[in-house]
């Protein structure tokens, strides 16, 4: 067997318990920073359940943004799943990779299948 590291102590959400009170610490000056493996790293130490109900491409995109990661569930298809991946990465590089384009006789309803589909 190889040499394993040993386990790190941690604690979980019911470790710990948070008393409000008041705090000479301001909200800009807390960093939050952590890594999720060496080359993660996370501007928010939150990380959502890879469950169904809980984490599909808009749960993800919104972690995204704050610094956290959404796990997409396997509830899906491959291809769905990659979908919902893509969604996720499309929504964070600022550009748009694949824009939908339409000539000026469409409608919004066309725009709209369009984007649907």
């Amino acid at each position: 067997m190889k040499n394993r590291p040993p386990f790190i102590q941690a604690l979980t959400f019911d470790d710990v318990l948070l008393v409000p009170q008041e705090s000479h610490i301001l909200p800009r000056d807390v960093n939050l920073k952590t890594r999720l493996t060496n080359k993660i790293k996370m501007n928010i130490p939150l990380l959502s359940a890879a469950m169904d109900t809980v984490t599909e491409s808009d749960m993800a995109v919104a972690l995204a943004r704050e610094g956290g990661i959404g796990i997409i569930h396997k509830n899906l298809s491959i291809e769905d799943q990659s979908l919902m991946v893509d969604r996720v990465k499309r929504s964070e590089s600022g550009m748009i990779v694949n824009p939908v384009t339409l000539t000026i006789d469409k409608t919004i309803r066309d725009a709209k299948n369009v984007m649907n589909n």
